[in-house]
């Protein structure tokens, strides 16, 4: 224990000696114009005004806008389109195809010519925008994600692998690879307004798709692997047990375990007139919402009822408060990652410092995120002390990362059978709150984490009912409008609903995710 402390501790001053200084977001330099823009809604979707790229130097566009009068919103309108580029609503272009009838071309052959529409050239942003730089071309979800993603890009590689583009895959983990570097960790994604938190932590996984073994290249990844660790593990050598700090939690016996979080308690910038009036709603301070509303993000689930108090509306967000079961397994496998790039590099003391460290948080998470009365995996309630009692797509991780004691992978399966899966593929939850991350959606993520996990735990039969319904909901909107959507409705098969924003189309992880069931359940669709 004395050896992973300290291993960690100095790990954590290296980080803090060398991380990037904060990076202003839209609302640290805008102020009050920011806050007119986004609660006026002079813009419907309050991402575009945070990537919008000022004209001149952004003091100068403030002060300009200090003495200035906008009474209505068609003049503020005016002040802001004379003084940035605002990006523009238009979707995802189509893929090229070849085809020269009223037939579509296959979907896989679909998904191969997206794959250059959604690629982006690294290159430096202009100055005042929220863009940050990467160096290696890279490939965005499409629509409004004018960047890269953190978790969306794994599940995004699987279709790049399969379709022979393992250049991307690769670049991309260099992009990663070099925000670690830069920043401490990944963000959500690679905006400043992003900066304040990251993601699941899909990094570890990345790596085990590439095949580079440069030696150099592979200890470059190995230092950003433990640096990433090193930042969902800050604070813990210091908590008793019940406390927490930032990302990680001590349950009530000792053990530590995480949880989703924000370094900020603000309301979004790319959603701000949407948490202050949430906040305003809960009747709780402010910025505990508005951190719960941000860690919500973080989880990628934004917004489900795995964080809602009463399960049901979003003034009742503590997802600060709950210990969740997949960042729990992901944090294991980055933990086995390390371990296993440790013995490769000979580096014996970290592989037993890992080792041991995958070891502490795997009997933790079958003592106090496994309920054994309904036999599932689930998240915890830090606060109320006790299991979350809900059936959701996140207990199927222990099975994705292969964890899960067999008997308790079959019990997961019995129970996935029984209550999430649908005609059109994986439910999210079993519980109807408008929430996008809820039932009846289903997201492409969760169809991998789930066909995935079954089919190593010898469930074939239920893994490929998983992916039919999933192919066959996927390739009907296709053939009915050629669009390759971010989520769907799995009971109805249709587009899927709920959501701060617009449905959006292009879309990096369904494309990913789908390609590689194309391939292993050939014959579905056509």
């Amino acid at each position: 224990m004395r050896i992973v402390i300290t291993a960690l501790s100095a790990l954590a001053a290296a980080t803090a000696a060398t991380a990037a200084p904060p990076v202003a977001t839209p609302a640290d330099l805008f102020g009050p114009l920011f806050e007119a823009v986004q609660m006026r809604r002079i813009f419907p979707d309050g991402k575009t005004f945070v990537d919008a790229v000022p004209r001149r130097a952004p003091a100068a566009i403030l002060a300009e806008y200090r003495r200035g009068r906008y009474p209505d919103d068609a003049a503020l309108r005016r002040f802001v389109l004379a003084n940035f580029r605002v990006p523009g609503d238009a979707p995802t272009p189509p893929a090229p195809t070849a085809a020269t009838s009223g037939q579509r071309v296959p979907m896989a052959q679909h998904i191969a010519g997206l794959w250059p529409v959604l690629t982006r050239a690294p290159e430096r942003p202009p100055a005042g925008s929220s863009a940050l730089p990467l160096p290696a071309p890279y490939v965005v979800p499409g629509g409004r994600f004018r960047e890269i993603y953190y978790w969306d890009s794994y599940f995004t590689m699987l279709g790049l692998v399969r379709d022979g583009r393992r250049d991307l895959v690769e670049s991309m983990i260099d992009d990663f690879t070099s925000l670690i570097e830069r920043h401490g960790h990944i963000p959500n994604g690679t905006r400043s307004y992003y900066l304040s938190r990251s993601q699941p932590p899909f990094f570890a996984l990345m790596t085990a798709l590439s095949v580079n073994r440069n030696p150099a290249v592979r200890a470059r990844r190995l230092a950003a692997l433990r640096r990433e660790h090193a930042y969902w593990m800050a604070g813990a050598v210091k908590l008793a047990p019940g406390g927490a700090a930032a990302r990680v939690v001590v349950m009530p016996d000792g053990a530590i375990l995480n949880r989703y979080y924000d370094d900020r308690s603000t309301p979004r910038d790319e959603s701000w007139r949407e948490d202050v009036l949430a906040a305003r709603a809960s009747g709780r301070p402010a910025e505990v919402v508005q951190r719960d509303l941000r860690a919500g993000a973080e989880s990628g689930w934004d917004f489900s009822s795995r964080w809602l108090g009463d399960g049901r509306t979003l003034a009742t967000i503590r997802t600060t408060a709950v210990v969740p079961i997949d960042l729990n397994r992901l944090l294991w496998a980055l933990e086995r990652r390390i371990a296993e790039e440790c013995g490769a590099a000979r580096d014996r003391a970290c592989v037993r410092a890992f080792a041991a460290r995958a070891q502490r948080r795997r009997v933790a998470i079958e003592r106090w995120l496994w309920d054994a009365r309904a036999g599932r995996y689930v998240d915890w309630d830090r606060s109320a002390r006790r299991i979350i009692p809900a059936t959701t797509a996140a207990m199927l991780y222990p099975l994705f990362v292969g964890l899960a004691p067999q008997d308790r992978a079959d019990a997961i399966a019995r129970l996935t059978a029984r209550d999430l899966v649908a005609s059109g593929g994986l439910r999210t939850t079993t519980v109807r709150t408008g929430q996008q991350w809820d039932r009846p959606n289903g997201w492409a993520p969760l169809q991998w984490v789930a066909v995935s996990g079954l089919r190593r735990y010898g469930q074939s039969a239920l893994a490929g009912r998983i992916a039919g319904g999933w192919l066959h909901t996927v390739d009907a909107e296709y053939r009915a409008s050629g669009r390759m959507l971010e989520k769907y409705d799995v009971e109805e098969r249709k587009p899927g609903g709920g959501g701060e924003y617009a449905l959006q189309d292009g879309f990096g992880w369904t494309n990913g995710v789908t390609r590689e069931l194309l391939a292993l359940y050939p014959g579905i669709v056509n």
